[in-house]
């Protein structure tokens, strides 16, 4: 027995710490509110701006010293949607930079009714997106952090006993006559007359619209009292200046909230009396009971009426008040989610008719209730494909008030490859040579975006020039920079006509993408096929069988796939193994190549001709023609001509006497190497060097031998300095940013010779 009281205390202990639903007098909600009055001065917008950002978190920039970032950052959306859910939503970039930003811009004005309509095609992921939501909020609003308060009236009938005898006297000697109106009982009758002639009793009534106690200081009278209240902070300075906190001054009570006020105020002679009949607890949220959550499906049928009461609460504020009628305890269903959020899952049937129903309560945030005007403040959400939209075709005033939010199929290859291993499981990974699954993912992709693209052909002239790395409607580059990542293979030129300007017009184009091609639901029956027909355990799935599968295996669905991509694809892999398996080879003399930058940064401010002494590496420098050209002949490429290089010399001279010496070393005190200006030397220099990396490996036949024997016996029989090279290079694949294993990098290493790739890209 001792065991299970144990048990049934602690969890006693734990329900109850859990559950803390007690009220609290007004005069502790102060408190409470003046040592955390950013969490508990917080509407419904405010509230779900805080959850979102709680579980998301800051975003990465990864170029956040661009000039030209937009800042499009990578949102770890998994704490929102995927964790603890039966059911994971994966959002892509594009959709999670979307959403926080309308849930930013919710916040940061004057809130005005809306319906937030997220919209998109079947298979996109709707529902669970918005079950996810919901069940997040819920878990928010319900903790510690989230905790919102709202009114609960403590009538305290000693107190209410100072209404004049004689108005006590007329309500005892009719309350026979009401109660047998509504068949109760003699001993119920004795109990209710008893109560009321009891003193230290109190009559409860919760505030069904679950108002802040806030909106309890009469509206003429808050920022006084406010005033007095808060220090001068930066609280108190955003409260009365920020447009977020306007509610605070502007809204009103509910009408019960308010009548009881109205009639207490007429009653009592001190407004101290009625504040202490005034309470606060938790706003709690429960979705399955319809409290705070409200949750409709097309299937719901309307309710036969849409009036809630409490008849013996009703009875009881009567009897207080002394049948003055002045408080009528009715209220909507809408009040049930007043400062919550009502949801529609799919505009269509009954919650078209629920959508069309909110039209005046959104525009005037009223509704009506028999002859009592309902304040209704909610964050209204809708689900809705693109051809349900006709529903609200006609109604201009109700379009004004509707925030459309698309949620379209997956965009971004990396979100797409996530949802492979979520579904598959993580292990599918070692099935794949790198790059090759999320190739099949950009397919996928490249069959929800749209052919043509107005932004990337104003922005790149010639896209021939990129045959050898991209498809001829860039749908290639368009991936890559939907995933947040400007592709090194960019000239320099179209690299610095990237401006932001362009770079959001290229991820606007996205709300037009993402509606036709592939569902999410095709995607994974397209994987499960591929993946079994070539997944084995001696043989790693490879970019040949990725093509095979979708241009011969199943040519139905090579119809879908923009004409030309699957060989552009192709040459796009071997462009970017070719530069991995370089980048893995390469090792030279760092300091030699920082010598050779600081030497240059040095010498072109000087005229040709010149001999100075290099103040940064202390070599004596002849400054001549040829100096200069063989250094920039590294930072270039050999194919540079002389004038490319003046006009880079003229360039870089800039760079260095405006930024570099001046700001970066004279006045900042940095070290030359940690300059701007070099960094992005040494990134050419070393950019060029690397391109030349495999040429004394092209025509080695030992080496590509040597690849082949590594870990068996064989490989000891060859020269120290093909055994180092094989070995230097297989390490860094395995071991560097690239993750292969030593198969996958031996096969990837004699795909680069054996197709020549080297020399294929050096055209």
């Amino acid at each position: 027995m001792s065991n299970i009281d144990k048990a049934l205390k602690h969890l006693n202990r734990k329900i109850t710490e859990r559950e803390h639903g007690h009220s609290i007098p007004f005069d502790d909600y102060l408190k409470i509110l003046i040592a955390q009055p950013d969490t508990v001065v917080r509407n419904i917008f405010q509230t779900f701006h805080d959850m979102i950002h709680t579980y998301v978190g800051v975003g990465t920039d990864e170029y956040p010293d661009d000039p030209e970032s937009i800042n499009y950052v990578n949102y770890d959306c998994t704490r929102l949607f995927v964790e603890n859910a039966d059911h994971p939503f994966f959002a892509d970039r594009l959709f999670a930079n979307r959403l926080i930003s309308h849930v930013d811009a919710m916040k940061s004005s004057a809130q005005q009714n809306k319906i937030y309509i997220f919209k998109g095609p079947p298979g996109s992921g709707k529902s669970t997106f918005l079950n996810n939501l919901l069940l997040k909020f819920e878990e928010y609003a319900n903790g510690d952090i989230g905790t919102r308060y709202e009114v609960v009236w403590k009538l305290d009938r000693r107190v209410l006993a100072q209404i004049n005898e004689s108005q006590v006297k007329a309500f005892m000697d009719r309350l026979s006559t009401l109660l047998d109106e509504y068949e109760l009982g003699q001993n119920e009758l004795l109990e209710m007359k008893n109560s009321l002639q009891r003193g230290g009793d109190f009559v409860e009534i919760s505030c069904p619209s679950h108002d802040n106690p806030l909106l309890m200081i009469p509206k003429k009278d808050r920022r006084t009292f406010l005033d007095d209240l808060f220090k001068n902070d930066e609280f108190k300075w955003k409260l009365f200046t920020d447009k977020e906190y306007d509610w605070v001054f502007r809204d009103n009570p509910c009408t019960i909230c308010s009548s009881i006020f109205d009639a207490l105020i007429q009653r009592l002679p001190s407004s101290m009396d009625i504040y202490q009949m005034i309470h606060a607890r938790p706003y709690r949220f429960n979705r399955r009971l319809g409290e705070g959550i409200t949750v409709f499906n097309p299937g719901d049928k309307p309710m036969k009426q849409n009036l809630m009461t409490n008849e013996q609460l009703q009875r009881k504020i009567d009897m207080l008040l002394g049948d003055s009628n002045e408080v009528k305890y009715i209220y909507s269903n809408f009040a049930k989610t007043n400062n919550g959020i009502y949801a529609l899952m799919d505009v269509k049937s009954h919650n078209a008719e629920r959508l069309l129903e909110l039209h005046n309560i959104i525009s005037e945030g009223i509704h009506k209730v028999e002859d009592v005007e309902e304040n209704v403040k909610s964050l209204f959400i809708a689900l809705m494909n693109p051809e349900d939209e006709k529903t609200i075709e006609g109604f201009q005033s109700f379009s004004d008030r509707i925030e459309f939010i698309n949620i379209p199929y997956v965009l971004d290859l990396n979100t797409e490859v996530e949802i492979y291993r979520n579904i598959f499981g993580r292990h599918i990974d070692e099935s794949f040579l790198p790059r090759v699954l999320h190739n099949f993912a950009r397919v996928i992709i490249s069959t929800r975006m749209n052919t043509t693209s107005d932004a990337l052909n104003e922005w790149i002239f010639n896209q021939r020039k990129y045959n050898l790395y991209c498809d001829e409607n860039l749908h290639l580059l368009k991936m890559e920079i939907y995933t947040g990542y400007i592709p090194a293979w960019l000239t320099e030129e179209d690299r610095k006509r990237l401006t932001a300007k362009r770079r959001r017009r290229i991820i606007a184009e996205s709300e037009k993408e993402g509606i036709t091609g592939f569902s999410g639901r095709d995607s994974i029956k397209i994987f499960r096929d591929f993946y079994s027909a070539y997944a084995r355990k001696d043989k790693m799935i490879t970019m040949s069988n990725l093509n095979t599968f979708f241009t011969k295996w199943r040519k139905e669905l090579n119809t879908m796939v923009p004409a030309g991509f699957m060989d552009s694809l192709l040459r796009h892999y071997d462009y970017s193994v070719l530069q991995e398996v370089k980048e893995s080879l390469y090792y030279y003399n760092e300091e030699q190549i920082a010598k050779d930058i600081l030497n240059y940064m040095f010498a072109i401010n000087f005229e040709t001709g010149a001999v100075e002494v290099c103040r940064y590496t202390g070599e004596k420098l002849e400054i001549s023609e040829d100096f200069l050209r063989v250094i920039e002949g590294r930072l270039l490429g050999a194919a540079a001509d002389d004038l490319m290089c003046h006009a880079f010399r003229r360039e870089t001279q800039k760079e260095y006497t405006a930024r570099t010496l001046t700001q970066d070393i004279l006045a900042e005190g940095k070290n030359p190497r940690e300059t701007g200006l070099f960094q992005s030397l040494h990134e050419r220099y070393v950019h060029n060097l690397k391109e030349k990396v495999l040429e004394p490996f092209l025509d080695n036949v030992n080496f590509r031998r040597a690849l082949k024997d590594l870990d068996t016996d064989a490989f000891k029989t060859y020269d120290k300095r093909i055994r180092d090279d094989v070995t230097f290079l297989i390490n860094n694949l395995c071991t560097g940013k690239y993750h292969y294993t030593r198969q996958s990098a031996k096969e990837v290493c004699v795909y680069v010779i054996d197709n020549d790739l080297a020399r294929k890209y050096s055209m």
